[in-house]
């Protein structure tokens, strides 16, 4: 399960990029119960979601060029220069070159063979989230890919991860994913990697990651996130040996889960 006692390969870090920034605050803040706090003048409007003092997400306009809001999900490295190298020489590609974040730490943005999004966070000031796996947190993170085993050797190679499969019924085999040094208990998974299903191809998905929110209530958060503009792209449902899941597009275009089901959160 997620920690933040972060090893390479670690999801350490969550921010959104959106068309909005006040829009979207109101919005989380409603959904999840999350403070804002301006990481200053100096950071060009980039800012950080809060619960109960710590820092579990931050928030700032969109930079890129031709991006659409999206959640972005950064794994720690002890070498944002040395994880660059390793992404293009795996067939990957470079967007944002590692570079300072003030004190805080180094950042870059890469994007996987298949077309999905991701950076790193290499902590100096900041180690990262300050809260993960308690309600209202990030739980968990989830690659939907249009080739599953270019994406699981893609970043086999990159960040040294192993998979355990999981059947799905009659669906694709789930791929459950655990960084090497993840942790000392027998639960060293992170997230997962799924196959996105030829119809959904089809119809225009496109690779990419998403972050599961931990909640004491998926229909309740669910109903609260839809009644304040957010789209609907699974509605609850039961997932035996996980919990009960739900996802959702904010009403900006960005996509997020929701999970109530592990024990930790009880």
């Amino acid at each position: 399960m997620l920690t933040t006692d972060y090893a390479p390969g670690m999801p350490n870090w969550i921010d959104l990029g959106t068309t909005d920034t006040d829009a979207a605050v109101a919005f989380y803040s409603a959904v999840f119960g999350w403070t804002h706090r301006s990481a200053g003048p100096e950071a060009g409007g980039y800012g950080f979601f809060q619960l109960d003092g710590r820092t579990v997400g931050a928030i700032g306009p969109l930079t890129e060029e031709g991006a659409t809001p999206s959640w972005t999900v950064y794994f720690h490295t002890a070498d944002a220069e040395a994880t660059a190298r390793a992404v293009e020489a795996a067939g990957g590609a470079v967007r944002m070159a590692p570079g300072d974040v003030f004190t805080a730490g180094r950042m870059a943005a890469f994007t996987d063979p298949t077309g999905a999004d991701f950076g790193v966070w290499q902590p100096r000031e900041n180690p990262g989230l300050q809260a993960v796996m308690a309600p209202d947190t990030l739980c968990w993170t989830e690659l939907y890919t249009s080739d599953t085993a270019a994406a699981r050797e893609f970043y086999r190679t990159v960040f040294s991860w192993t998979y355990q499969d999981m059947p799905m019924g009659d669906g694709p085999v789930y791929g459950i994913v655990s960084a090497a040094g993840g942790g000392t208990g027998a639960d060293t998974s992170q997230g997962g990697v799924l196959q996105l299903p030829k119809e959904h191809l089809d119809a225009g998905a496109v690779s990419e990651w998403h972050p599961y929110f931990g909640v004491t209530d998926c229909d309740a958060t669910f109903e609260m996130a839809t009644e304040l503009g957010a789209r609907v792209q699974i509605p609850p449902m039961d997932i035996p040996r996980v919990g009960r899941v739900a996802a959702v597009q904010d009403p900006w275009g960005a996509p997020f889960a929701l999970i109530k089901g592990d024990p930790t959160m009880e």
